[in-house]
């Protein structure tokens, strides 16, 4: 069974998983900023970059997958430390493919082992952090989220600095790689065990694994994971396009120069981070439904700006408005499925693959499409995606409550 926790191990579990948090987004930032190196290197064009996605995407979703049977297996706990050392050495295998041999196969396959790491983390860090927002009894999502969104800065920053230092991509990704790993080996060691995250100690402790992974299956079941799901589908797909495809939109959809690719990715993370940091109590004052239908008339106005407009700086205003309107879609919905702490450890899983998917697969599709019309035009796909997500924010509207706590408040929509 969970025992109590004292004050000093909540804070560092805390802690542990804004770092894990921080090093996903660091380590997909750290791949976008450097899109355009890469591309150049191998000599490729859109499709040849859609084609790396691809790779990634379905490495991603085989770690989606595969996700609810490592968790009911081993525990949230060491999953996420297994599937953080796949991200370090695919970051670092990704700057030996470009820089190195500069082989098309090698940097697909790192991409594929980052990729897989990547997929499994992003289920088992949110399975953590819903844990960790039922224990404390605080909305604590969003800023979690938060720490992702503040990775992507980080990466983009340190991206803008290595394009202006003309530092290579295989520099680069080694140091950030090596950054990712001694994150995962101290922050997991921070991580508590815990039943509810199937992390009890002894086998005699826990069911079956088989039994652990029916019941982490179970949510598939349930009408409400689909229709989070639409959520999350647009506001994922709204962040994994910026992620993967914002510097290239800038750099080859406005003509901008390559160091401006980055710097536009910064101002969307940054005003991202912004609206993750200030989401918890605005989130309480509002409603969920409220904020996720206003924050998806922001993110669609401010990507339409964003293409429309020719470069300068209403072009960061755009990216401003798209990051700021995308910043809550995902981690609402990650609370919106923790709503039954008995059930939150599957539904979050499920819900977490359904908005992965999303930001995963999107990306390479796009590529295609760009290749035929324009990075540009193509994320009006995009835009369509986010006001769907705003039509059925609906969905998120919390479950009811028999006795609300101080600890638990009701939050109105």
């Amino acid at each position: 069974m969970d025992t109590t926790l004292t004050r000093s191990q909540l804070i560092r579990w805390h802690v542990a998983i804004c770092a894990i948090f921080l090093a996903s987004g660091l380590s997909i930032a750290t791949w976008a900023s450097r899109v355009p190196a890469i591309r150049g290197s191998l000599g490729i064009e859109n499709s040849g970059v859609g084609l790396l996605l691809l790779g990634m995407g379905v490495a991603s979703i085989t770690g989606l997958s595969i996700a609810p049977a490592v968790i009911a297996r081993i525990g949230v706990r060491r999953g996420m430390l297994a599937a953080l050392v796949l991200v370090g050495v695919g970051v670092i295998v990704v700057g030996i493919g470009s820089d190195v041999v500069q082989l098309f196969g090698v940097a697909l396959i790192g991409l594929a082992v980052f990729g897989f790491g990547n997929g499994a983390v992003d289920v088992m860090m949110n399975v953590e952090g819903a844990a960790l927002e039922k224990t404390t009894g605080r909305t604590i999502m969003p800023l979690l989220h938060a720490f992702f969104s503040f990775g992507t800065v980080i990466g983009a920053g340190l991206g803008f600095v290595a394009v202006s230092l003309q530092i290579s991509v295989l520099a680069h990704c080694t140091a950030i790689g090596l950054v990712i790993l001694a994150v995962a080996l101290v922050a997991v060691a921070n991580v508590p065990v815990r039943e509810g995250t199937m992390d009890a100690a002894s086998p005699v402790e826990r069911a079956h694994w088989r039994e652990r992974l029916h019941a982490s299956l179970a949510a598939w079941r349930e009408p409400r994971t689909y229709t989070l799901g639409v959520i999350m589908l647009g506001m994922a797909f709204a962040e994994g396009s910026a992620n993967d495809w914002l510097p290239s939109a800038v750099v080859f959809g406005h003509g901008a120069p390559e160091e401006a690719g980055p710097a536009v990715l910064a101002v969307f993370s940054v005003a991202m981070t912004v609206g993750r940091i200030l989401g918890g109590p605005v989130v309480d004052r509002f409603g969920r439904v409220v904020v996720l239908r206003v924050l998806a008339a922001t993110a669609a106005g401010g990507l339409l700006l964003f293409i429309l407009a020719p470069f300068g700086p209403l072009v960061f205003v755009g990216a401003a408005l798209w990051g700021l309107g995308a910043s809550l879609g995902f981690p609402i919905g990650m609370s919106a499925a923790a709503d039954d702490p008995a059930k939150a450890a599957s539904r979050v899983a499920a819900a977490a693959t359904i908005g992965y998917v999303a930001f995963l697969c999107g990306p390479p599709v796009l590529g295609w499409i760009g290749d035929h019309i324009g990075l540009l035009p193509t994320l009006l796909i995009v835009v369509v995606l986010i006001v769907a997500s705003g039509l059925f924010s609906g969905a998120a509207r919390p479950l009811p409550v028999e006795k609300p706590t101080t600890a638990q408040p009701v939050r109105r929509d």
